[in-house]
């Protein structure tokens, strides 16, 4: 049999193929659809309030009785210092003058308006939903976290771009580890925001699955059979998918912005943290090329709290240049057909080789 078992059976889903949370892309729709292929899709919950990620966890309940994974993110919030605060105020200028430039009128929040998320209120949102398979990233979550998943029968997926984070995910009893090559679209899942490993997916799995006796789910550069093939030999239990989704019928980006997909290249697709202060892959466009090297960067989350209105303003005026669309390394034709009908052409072609 060409499928791996291991995880298929601890997820009770026919094919190991995982689809990626991706925020801002990924919908309650997309993860029905992954369901109706056999595999597991994924709510992104990433930094929402509890009661936001209770509602939208009921919203895809309504639409399946299948399961589906909910994920979230574990990053600690930096001290908010008085540097800190000087500094905000002035990329908030710094970015406003860009738009206004651009003829983009947008009012950016004041520090005072930016409200910040707990993942901790998130995980007794999952708990009380009854949500059984909980992924995260940037970062571990806390023993407590953890041991109270853990009573609920929650299966934990971590999230890895190193050996070193892989064994720290393994010996706080993690039960999948998905393994994140540099190749993969949007966000690093690194533990430290600011020092991202730049090692490459085929490098970074073989000596994960050395070195770790959980099973493994392979995350980046994937987007037919032969590369799903090439993820199982180096060891890849499982196989998560995001990047060949995001022209789907199921996927939230506008028509405009899967229309750039179609003229997307190689010299095109970069590693940024312009949007959000956290490194994420994806398509070049001006708003990037302005900021990169500016200076004018806050630390994840107040960057990616900062720039999430300018985001949503030029999406209503269709304007690729200032929204991020993320995409990995893999550039290739992206469907637009459903989500379920892409995974199904995806198992055909791992099954036979193409």
């Amino acid at each position: 049999m060409f499928w791996p078992d291991s995880i298929s059976k601890i997820l009770e889903i026919k094919y190991p193929i995982i689809q990626a949370p991706m925020f801002g892309v990924s919908t309650p729709q997309m993860a029905v659809a992954v369901a109706k292929a056999g595999c597991l899709g994924s709510l992104a919950l990433a930094d929402l309030s509890a009661d936001k990620s209770a509602e939208l966890i009921r919203e895809t309940r309504k639409l399946t009785d299948q399961s589906f994974a909910v994920n979230i993110f574990v990053h600690d919030i930096p001290e908010l210092t008085e540097s800190l605060r000087e500094k905000f105020i002035k990329t908030k200028q710094f970015i406003t003058d860009l738009a206004k430039e651009n003829h983009i009128e947008v009012k950016l929040p004041d520090l005072e308006e930016i409200k910040l998320n707990s993942y901790h209120d998130q995980v007794e949102a999952v708990i009380e939903e009854g949500c059984k398979v909980l992924s995260f990233t940037f970062g571990n979550l806390d023993e407590k976290s953890i041991e109270r998943l853990k009573e609920n029968g929650v299966t934990l997926i971590g999230t890895c771009t190193s050996l070193q984070e892989a064994l720290v995910l393994e010996k706080s009893g993690i039960d999948i580890i998905c393994v994140q090559g540099i190749e993969a679209g949007g966000h690093r899942g690194t533990f430290e925001a600011d020092h991202i490993p730049e090692i490459g997916g085929i490098s970074l799995l073989s000596q994960v699955y050395d070195h770790i006796k959980v099973p493994l789910i392979y995350a980046g550069g994937m987007y037919n059979g032969k590369t799903l093939r090439a993820a199982k030999e180096l060891g890849a239990q499982g196989f998560q998918v995001g990047s060949m989704l995001l022209a789907s019928q199921e996927s939230a980006l506008q028509p405009f912005e899967k229309e750039k997909l179609k003229n997307v290249t190689g010299k095109d697709i970069v590693l940024t943290k312009s949007f959000s202060g956290r490194y994420a892959r994806g398509i070049k466009n001006k708003f990037i090329e302005s900021i990169e090297d500016s200076g004018y960067i806050m630390p994840y989350p107040y960057q990616n709290k900062l720039t999430n209105e300018l985001r949503r303003v030029s999406k209503t005026f269709s304007n690729s240049d200032f929204v991020s669309i993320w995409a990995g390394q893999s550039v290739h034709d992206y469907s637009m057909l459903s989500t379920e009908n892409i995974l199904t052409r995806l198992i055909s072609a791992a099954e036979a080789g193409s």
